[in-house]
């Protein structure tokens, strides 16, 4: 005989359930978004997760072992990539429902990005239309790495480390847009700050690049110094 209908049905929803504990950990989901910006080693996620390699390097397993991040062999050295699109996407989507339903992540967003910028982000639609145009001034402050991996067509590169050494790049008659990796990212707001204590009119981008690159905006890859 073959299986009964609860047999397959629990065989499913022990797969599924793999995909969630695989994701149950903040710097898992953490690793990933970070992947969803640019491929990366075990070394430089890491460093930017504040983690030791050896830790860096379990998580990975475990979101290997799920199918979830897959690797590419450059000589010696091994690059971490999301599987496909649809990893990206669900962490989007996981964000967007932790958003609606906790209460604590509202507080989060209430405290820190919403006390430090009163004005409307951009919308992805506004941006491209005023980049048609030749309007916007667009800073993108991630990590050079990160927008050689792809970035939006003719954002400057300068990450928020170096703002303040190259403000004088930056023309003062125009509205400066900056990004990074979404919306809950901190280095616009950051960027945000150091440009209106100089004289700027600045506002951000209302969530970062893989929300961009996913909705199918226009993506450049390559520059940056």
């Amino acid at each position: 005989m073959g299986a009964t209908a609860r047999e397959v049905k629990d065989a499913l929803y022990e797969q599924f359930a793999r995909i969630a504990r695989a994701l149950a950990s903040p710097k898992r989901f953490e690793l990933l978004e970070l992947l969803c910006q640019g491929e990366r080693t075990v070394e430089a996620l890491a460093k930017a997760t504040g983690m030791s390699v050896a830790n860096t390097s379990a998580h990975l397993q475990v979101l290997r072992r799920a199918r979830l991040v897959e690797v590419r062999r450059e000589g010696v050295r091994i690059y971490h990539r999301p599987a496909d699109d649809l990893v990206c996407r669900l962490l989007i989507e996981l964000r967007g429902v932790a958003t609606v339903r906790l209460a604590e992540v509202e507080r989060v967003v209430r405290e820190y990005f919403e006390a430090r910028d009163h004005l409307r982000p951009v919308t992805r639609e506004e941006l491209l239309a005023r980049l048609e145009r030749g309007e916007a001034v667009v800073v993108d402050v991630r990590p050079t790495e990160e927008y050689r991996a792809g970035h939006i067509p003719g954002a400057v590169s300068i990450p928020l480390e170096e703002l303040r050494d190259r403000l004088g790049e930056l023309p003062r008659t125009a509205e400066v847009v900056a990004y990074c990796r979404g919306p809950y990212c901190v280095l616009a707001p950051a960027a945000l700050q150091v440009l209106r204590e100089n004289g700027f009119r600045a506002r951000r981008l209302e969530d970062g690049f893989p929300e961009w690159r996913l909705a199918g905006f226009p993506v450049e890859v390559g520059g940056g110094g």
